[in-house]
């Protein structure tokens, strides 16, 4: 097993040091799963839901954590994100929301942590609109799916 980044010696924790490493185009796409009764996505998908447009909701609030995902996670890195996007697709089978996020930046370490917050924050929004209509929703299966930069290079991961 490799070395983990954010331990040091001692086993304690730290924050990486990126001085060193080049800034390059860096990107990373993140998915997450809003699992719903199929009544509930007819809510969202006639605009009927009681709280309103939960879509324009859930991707202000992704595309806002991910710009804070530093003030999150501990031991992130403050970014100056150029691109979020949070992209919502409803499918009936199964019955739900798939959310992805896409997060870019020019830096010298990566962001996948901010595309797996925007993901987690989306759905997290999402549920919190549609709570009154269905108490049993469940978000599941949120992970990276594709980084690009650095010096991993390409990474996709299938499934």
């Amino acid at each position: 097993m490799s070395k983990l980044s954010h331990i040091d010696d001692t086993g304690a924790a730290r924050m990486v040091d990126v001085s060193g490493k080049a800034v390059t185009e860096r990107s990373a796409v993140a998915e997450g799963f809003l699992a719903m009764a199929a009544e509930t996505l007819a809510l969202v998908e006639t605009g009927a839901a009681k709280k309103g447009d939960v879509i324009a909701a859930a991707r202000i609030a992704g595309i806002m954590a991910a710009k804070r995902t530093h003030e999150l996670i501990p031991l992130c890195h403050p970014l100056n994100l150029t691109k979020v996007d949070v992209v919502f697709s409803p499918t009936a089978s199964p019955t739900g929301i798939r959310v992805t996020a896409m997060a870019k930046v020019a830096g010298q370490t990566g962001v996948e942590m901010e595309a797996l917050t925007a993901v987690s924050v989306a759905c997290l929004t999402l549920y919190d609109m549609l709570k009154a209509a269905d108490k049993a929703m469940v978000i599941e299966g949120i992970r990276l799916v594709e980084k690009s930069g650095g010096r991993s290079g390409p990474i996709k991961i299938e499934r």
